[in-house]
């Protein structure tokens, strides 16, 4: 646990101007520095007793006199891999819910293969008159990995645009979190699993979605095992690239396992010019842009976890580093 009047805020993010013009309004009995993490020098984490960002800046062996992290990502395993952070060093996340807007770009992609929307975007360049046979996405069947506040997301949305819905978590239990009016608590998955089940599950899938957190029990989960198994489904990856074994895609989409993926993360970020990946008109890309922490989402969240620290309390955003979130 941090003292509980951390005095100095070392702010190392993207959008480090935003959040400490508005913490300095919000509380500015505070220092705070603001800086992006490639520019984060071992002065700043000599000042700080708070630091509050994603990663840990570059070529940062030690967080300094730095005791309390506040991620401002829904994920913290960059935080849990080597160097791993001091056991003493208090480790938030960010509350805010990446749901809804992580399943607009779940939504998307799916109604862009749906629809062939490449195909007809190509066949639009070359000047041709192509019909296609369009199948509805009602009907078809999705298989949701992660069922917390992404993946439950995700499958509301799916769910309202009549696909069937099966679940895949830890417990195999999916929780009751929908936000909203009555009708929105409602499971939106038809049946939940265990994870152990997967291998067996994919192979009914039309659509898998990725969106489980990095941990030690998640990495390597989508194996090229697994990926065998499936039946010309289309992949969606907004979890953590090292959940999906990304050297086997090529093979799964060239033997059509899969016949198209849609990728948020990647095992090495940014994506290396030499993959594959870029090249493939099977796969869409995107750099890690589909649920963004805003401003107002990191102040928030960050001002929360603040309250608690004044007054002794263990945050309620305090991540279990046993469990990995």
């Amino acid at each position: 646990m941090p003292s509980p009047t951390p005095h100095r805020v070392l702010v190392a993010t993207r959008a480090h101007e935003g959040i400490v013009a508005a913490l300095r309004t919000l509380r500015p009995d505070l220092e705070y520095r603001g800086a992006a993490l490639t520019d984060v020098t071992p002065d700043d984490l000599a000042w700080a007793d708070v630091f509050v960002g994603f990663e840990r800046p570059p070529g940062a062996a030690t967080m300094g006199r730095v005791r309390w992290v506040h991620s401002t990502g829904a994920g913290v395993d960059a935080w849990l891999v080597p160097p791993n952070l001091d056991a003493s060093i208090l480790l938030t996340r960010t509350p805010e819910s990446f749901g809804p807007v992580i399943a607009e770009w779940a939504v998307a992609r799916i109604l862009a293969f749906q629809q062939q929307l490449g195909a007809l975007a190509d066949a639009q360049r070359n000047r041709q008159w192509a019909p296609r046979a369009i199948a509805r996405v009602a009907g078809t069947r999705a298989l949701v990995v992660g069922t917390g506040d992404v993946g439950g997301a995700v499958a509301r949305a799916l769910h309202r645009l009549g696909v069937q819905v099966t679940g895949v978590s830890r417990t195999g239990i999916a929780p009751n979190n929908a936000p909203g009016n009555a009708q929105d608590h409602a499971s939106p998955f038809s049946a939940t699993h265990r994870v152990e089940a997967l291998a067996g599950l994919v192979g009914d899938a039309h659509w898998i979605v990725l969106a489980i957190p990095e941990t030690a029990s998640s990495r390597g989960l989508v194996s090229r095992d697994v990926l065998s198994r499936c039946r010309s489904a289309v992949l969606l990856n907004a979890g953590r690239g090292a959940v999906l074994d990304e050297s086997a895609l090529p093979e799964a989409l060239d033997r059509g396992w899969l016949r198209g993926a849609a990728l948020d993360v990647f095992a090495e970020e940014p994506l290396p010019p030499s993959s594959p990946l870029w090249s493939d008109p099977r796969v869409m890309i995107s750099p890690h842009c589909s649920g963004r922490t805003t401003v107002d989402g990191a102040v928030s969240g960050f001002l929360e976890c603040l309250a608690a620290v004044e007054r002794g309390e263990t945050p309620r955003w305090a991540v279990d580093r046993a469990r990995g979130y």
